[in-house]
C-alpha cells in the first residue's frame, strides 16, 4: 500500500516541479522559452503580446490623432459601413480604431447599438469638419463711442390711389382659300374669305361691393363667290355688340345686378342673286335691358371663368330704321319699334381645355311668354403660338318671332372654320 502512495505522490510532483522550472527560467532568457515550450503555447502567448501592444502602445499609431473616424470609439458603438467596404477592399487600410470596431463586430456583435444610416436619417454628423475652427482674438482699447448725428432730409409722402381698373383684349384676322377646278368632277366653285374680330373689356372692381364689367365686339367677315353675279362680296360676319354689367355685391360669388346689351349690324345683308335685303346697319338694333342676379364662376382650379346672369325681369326693345324688313324682323307692318317685357339669361364662360385649346361659349336667351329667342355662340381656338391660331365658330340660333322656314323650322345655323392671326393682352 505504501509503494503505491509514493508513486502516486510521485507522478503528481513532477509537473508541479516542472512548471517552477519553466516559470524561474522565464524573466532571463526568452529564446530558450520558446526552443523547450511547446508550439501551439508558444503562438498563443505570441497572439497575447501582439494583443497587448495594439491596446497599451496605442499612442504610437499615428493615424488615431489624424485619423477623422477617431472619436467613433469613445461613443455609442455603432455599425459603420465603410469600416467593413474598407476590410475587404485589398487596397485599403485600416485605422486604429477602426481595427478595435471591426474586432467588436465579430467577437460582440450584441453590443451593437445602432447603424450608421440610421445616424444620417437623424441628422446627426458622422465626421469632423476638414479644418477646424479657431477664434482669432485681438487685443483692442476700449474707447468711448462718439455720437454722429445723422443727417436727415425732408419726407416726401406721395399717396397714389389704387386702380380698380383691368383691361383685356383680343385681336384676329382669319383667312381661308377654296379653289375648284372648272372640270372638277363634284363641281362646286372656288371662293376667297377672310374675317377679323376684337373684343376688348374693361372691368371695374373695387374689391369691396361694387362691380362693372363692360364688354365691346365686333366681328366682320367677307367672301368671294363667282356663282353670284349680283354681290362681288357677301358678308359672312356681320357684328358689333356692347356689354354693361354693373353689379352690387350680396355674397362672396353672388351680384345684384343692372345689364344691359345692345347689339346690330355694320353694313347690309344679302343672299346669293337676290337683290332682297335681308339687314342692314341698326336695321334691326337689338337692346336689352334685365334686372337680375349674377354668379361669378371659378371652377376646375381656376381653367374655367366666366358669369351666370339670370334676371327675371327684362325689357327687350327692337327697332329698325328700314320700314320694308318690319315683317321679315317679326315687328309690326310700317312700325320702327317693338317692345316687349319678360325673362332673360345669359352665361358666359371660357374654359382653358388644354394650354393650347381654348373654348368661349355664349348662350343668350329670353322669353316674353309669346315669342322666344336664344342665340348660342361656341368658339374654339387652337393657338399654335402667340401669333398663330386657328378657329372653329358654331352658332345655333332660335327665334319663333320671324317667319317659319320650311326645311329649319324657327331653327338658324352658322359655322365657319379659319385659320389666322391672334393676339392677346
Amino acid at each position: 500500500m505504501k509503494r503505491y502512495l509514493s508513486i502516486l505522490l510521485s507522478l503528481i510532483m513532477l509537473p508541479l516541479c516542472v512548471n517552477a522550472q519553466w516559470h524561474y527560467r522565464i524573466p532571463y532568457n526568452h529564446t530558450e522559452k520558446r526552443q523547450k515550450v511547446n508550439p501551439v503555447v508558444a503562438q498563443y502567448g505570441d497572439s497575447l503580446t501582439a494583443l497587448s501592444n495594439d491596446i497599451f502602445n496605442a499612442r504610437t499609431d499615428k493615424n488615431i490623432e489624424t485619423s477623422e473616424n477617431g472619436l467613433r470609439i469613445f461613443l455609442p458603438l455603432t455599425f459603420y459601413h465603410d469600416i467593413t467596404k474598407k476590410a475587404f477592399n485589398v487596397g485599403d487600410s485600416l485605422s486604429f480604431a477602426d481595427r478595435q470596431l471591426l474586432k467588436t463586430y465579430i467577437m460582440h456583435p450584441e453590443l451593437v447599438e445602432g447603424s450608421q444610416t440610421e445616424l444620417e436619417k437623424t441628422g446627426v454628423p458622422l465626421y469632423e469638419p476638414e479644418k477646424p475652427l479657431h477664434r482669432k482674438e485681438d487685443l483692442v482699447e476700449k474707447s468711448q463711442t462718439e455720437y454722429v448725428e445723422p443727417q436727415t432730409s425732408p419726407l416726401r409722402v406721395v399717396l397714389r390711389r389704387p386702380n380698380f381698373w383691368t383691361y383685356k383684349g383680343d385681336y384676329s384676322l382669319q383667312f381661308m382659300q377654296n379653289y375648284i377646278s372648272g372640270n372638277w368632277y363634284k363641281g362646286g366653285e372656288s371662293n376667297y374669305s377672310a374675317l377679323s374680330s376684337v373684343t376688348m373689356e374693361a372691368d371695374y372692381n373695387n374689391k369691396q361691393k361694387v362691380k362693372w364689367d363692360n364688354k365691346l365686339e365686333l366681328r366682320f367677315g367677307l367672301q368671294s363667290s363667282r356663282s353670284d353675279s349680283l354681290h362681288k362680296f357677301k358678308t359672312t360676319e356681320d357684328l358689333f355688340r356692347m356689354t354693361s354689367k354693373l353689379g352690387l355685391q350680396a355674397s362672396s360669388r353672388w351680384y345684384y345686378t343692372l345689364q344691359v346689351i345692345a347689339y346690330s349690324q355694320f353694313t347690309h345683308g344679302y343672299k346669293s342673286n337676290k337683290p332682297t335685303l335681308y339687314s342692314d346697319f341698326l336695321a334691326p338694333l337689338n337692346l336689352n335691358v334685365s334686372v337680375g342676379m349674377d354668379y361669378n364662376v371659378d371652377w376646375l382650379r381656376h381653367k374655367l371663368k366666366g358669369s351666370i346672369h339670370m334676371a327675371p325681369f327684362a325689357y327687350n326693345m327692337k327697332y329698325t330704321r328700314k320700314l320694308e324688313l318690319c315683317e321679315r324682323l317679326g315687328m309690326d307692318k310700317d312700325h320702327h319699334f317693338l317692345n316687349d317685357f319678360g325673362s332673360e339669361f345669359t352665361v358666359d364662360l371660357t374654359w382653358q381645355l388644354m394650354e393650347m385649346l381654348q373654348w368661349k361659349t355664349r348662350l343668350y336667351g329670353y322669353t316674353s311668354y309669346e315669342r322666344t329667342e336664344m342665340e348660342w355662340e361656341n368658339t374654339f381656338t387652337l393657338r399654335f403660338n402667340k401669333w398663330i391660331s386657328a378657329q372653329i365658330f358654331v352658332y345655333p340660333r332660335f327665334d319663333d318671332g320671324v317667319t317659319r322656314d320650311d326645311h329649319h323650322g324657327y331653327w338658324q345655323f352658322k359655322e365657319y372654320a379659319s385659320v389666322g392671326f391672334q393676339y392677346s393682352f
